[in-house]
């Protein structure tokens, strides 16, 4: 192998280097990239693509004398704007998609300055390929204790109140962006990609003691767009549940505090409601659009629930968790931001 060239067995190799530096494009390193690694593309999105149609259309040796002015000029702008004041001993790792020419040629150029660069051997599809093993086998050694109730129950806020508590929480909807029901759509705010989500999960599930229980939402295959992997819902659907056991009325004031963006952008809703017209009738969304038009929120939310959410809960906790057949109840008819403080310390005291 060669000096320059880094090979890669486990993500922890990583750490060994000072930085990482990914010159792949600006979309493609929005895609997914290495948490805490640099984008400095050698080849901006529109010259990628302008190299791209060249080597197709044209031939390949046209594309290289054209990205190749593209990439000594970027790197050029690099050198003078990230990297004129690393030391003598800074040694970076750098990536591009599969460890080729982009990588190549900027680990070539830092190396002629004197430093230790390196260029990572297959490049992110080598990151790519270790972190869906890690997602293959982490999940199933943690003592997870999933967090259950229907809709409005306040599941995340407790599980982030049980967060501030101290103990160890994964939070999956903050990480998907996404509230987990076909009305969790969070407005100015789109879901990463399955790549970005998986990454970002899997820096969550390192960080964690595995020496102590890990409390999670129950959540199903999907959350929005974005698929859990296998490992992580085997684990959750064998582990403990904790019920909370929420009354109808404090549900649907929950709901109606905590989506009362929905409130302000009734267009909106009503394009989520849509998405339901293959599980509800046409008059039963007719009818929720009236409420929508009328400002009606409680019988909208209320009707939600009984007849859309709470349905859906019941069949599906009861076909897929284990635990969910003797819970840990815990009744509440507050869930006001005192309430679910209290409720959580409940859950905290009973079940670690």
């Amino acid at each position: 192998m060669k000096h320059d060239i880094a090979s890669i067995e486990h993500l922890s190799d990583l750490s060994s280097f000072e930085e990482i530096v990914d010159v792949r494009s600006p979309a493609e390193f929005a895609e997914d990239h290495v948490p805490g690694s640099r984008n400095c593309p050698v080849l901006d999105d529109r010259q990628r693509c302008e190299v791209g149609t060249l080597y197709k259309q044209v031939s390949a040796f046209a594309a290289r004398k054209v990205g190749a002015a593209y990439v000594a000029e970027n790197i050029a702008q690099h050198l003078r704007q990230h990297f004129a004041e690393r030391p003598r001993d800074w040694r970076p790792l750098v990536l591009c998609w599969r460890g080729g020419q982009r990588s190549a040629s900027l680990t070539h150029v830092l190396r002629q300055v004197g430093w230790d660069a390196q260029q990572l051997a297959g490049g992110y599809r080598t990151y790519r390929r270790l972190v869906v093993a890690a997602l293959n086998e982490l999940p199933l050694g943690l003592r997870l204790k999933v967090v259950c109730g229907p809709t409005g129950s306040g599941k995340s806020r407790v599980l982030q109140a049980i967060g501030h508590l101290g103990e160890q929480v994964l939070d999956l909807e903050e990480i998907a962006c996404h509230k987990g029901s076909v009305l969790g759509s969070l407005p100015d705010s789109p879901q990463p990609s399955q790549k970005m989500f998986e990454s970002r999960l899997l820096v969550a599930l390192q960080r964690f003691d595995r020496e102590r229980p890990v409390y999670v939402e129950a959540e199903s295959r999907k959350i929005g767009t974005l698929h859990l992997p296998a490992a992580l819902i085997e684990t959750m659907r064998a582990g403990c549940c904790i019920n909370i056991d929420a009354a109808f009325a404090a549900r649907v004031d929950y709901l109606l505090r905590d989506y009362a963006y929905f409130l302000r952008a009734p267009e909106w809703l009503n394009e989520r409601l849509s998405s339901l017209r293959h599980l509800r009738s046409a008059e039963t969304i007719a009818r929720w659009r009236e409420q929508v038009r009328d400002g009606d929120w409680r019988a909208l939310v209320g009707e939600l629930l009984e007849q859309h959410y709470d349905p859906l809960y019941f069949r599906s906790q009861n076909r897929n968790y284990v635990g969910f057949a003797a819970p840990q109840n815990f009744p509440t008819d507050d869930l006001s931001p005192s309430a679910i403080d209290a409720l959580a310390r409940q859950i905290c005291a009973r079940s670690t």
